[in-house]
């Protein structure tokens, strides 16, 4: 008997009880998400963290680049690389809730993982794939997911279920992508250590000689490794996450486009408007105002 229902059934109980406004439900298990949607989304674009995201109920699109990944029920869409995607719900209702459980992938524990099962590295793969969920990978998100209700537990089983968990999706189909991830010191490894710097400091100047060096590489090997792993360039990487968290800033903490701007590191607010336009359609202003007027009409 599959074991999706039953994930279903207990997704969607959790996500009803503990989703916020935008629909994110987290949990006390790092790393550990789901969520839920009553109504089909608009774009949103992010650069994600590797993840594995397993789409219970409804169905969603996903775009990289010019690649548009379509995934519904019974589907796993894996993230294997820190890549800028536009992400879209495209059904769901309050009937027949949009309901995912999303897992972010450990680094440290595919690492382990990949030396344990002796697997050699890995061929150069898409870095996002989607496929049917296995069995397996449903089987230890059940039990993650029960472990919920049993806080006692939690310190004591966490660790292990969070790890076989990465075990049955490194072992699946998915596997050779996030096996990547983990081949110790490899160049997804090395990038993954400067975009953890960029993440962090994306609103300081960053040069490139800097960044290549925590990752350990020459600048042009560097730059050459960081757009293989990424699809972008350091400065692209860098632009897109200020521009993400400049949206952020003004459409929920309601900042002035000049304001974010400057928060997020730009030092001429025309540029920022133009670059702004160019991600995400329409000037800040412009877009700011038309999601507060569509709040007020369903207020």
């Amino acid at each position: 008997m599959s074991t999706l229902p039953l994930l279903l059934d207990v997704v969607g109980r959790y996500a009803e009880a503990h989703a916020d406004k935008a629909g994110l439900a987290q949990t006390a298990i790092p790393g550990l998400s789901m969520v839920r949607a009553t109504a089909p989304s608009g774009l949103v674009h992010a650069i994600s963290q590797p993840l594995v995201c397993l789409l219970l109920q409804g169905g969603k699109q996903v775009t990289m680049g010019t690649q548009a990944f379509a995934f519904s029920a019974g589907d796993s869409l894996l993230i294997a690389a820190d890549v800028p995607t536009v992400n879209q719900i495209t059904r769901a209702s309050l009937a027949q809730p949009y309901l995912s459980l999303v897992l972010e992938l450990d680094l440290a524990v595919i690492a382990e993982l990949v030396l344990q099962m002796k697997d050699g590295p890995a061929a150069d793969v898409a870095a996002v794939r989607v496929g049917a969920t296995e069995a397996e990978v449903a089987d230890a998100a059940l039990r993650l997911m029960q472990l919920l209700d049993r806080p006692a537990a939690l310190p004591v089983l966490q660790a292990q279920l969070v790890r076989e968990m990465h075990y049955w999706l490194l072992a699946g189909r998915l596997g050779a992508a996030i096996r990547r991830l983990g081949w110790p010191d490899g160049h997804a490894q090395r990038v993954a250590r400067a975009v953890s710097v960029l993440r962090r400091d994306f609103a300081q100047p960053l040069p490139v000689e800097r960044l290549a060096g925590v990752a350990g590489m020459s600048p042009s090997s560097f730059h050459q490794h960081f757009r293989s792993v990424t699809s972008l360039s350091p400065l692209q990487f860098q632009k897109q996450l200020r521009l993400i968290e400049a949206r952020r800033l003004m459409l929920s903490e309601g900042l002035s486009a000049s304001s974010a701007a400057f928060t997020v590191g730009y030092e001429s607010v025309p540029q920022f408007t133009r670059e702004y336009g160019r991600m995400f359609g329409l000037p800040p202003v412009r877009e700011t105002g038309a999601t507060r007027s569509r709040a007020a009409a369903t207020a």
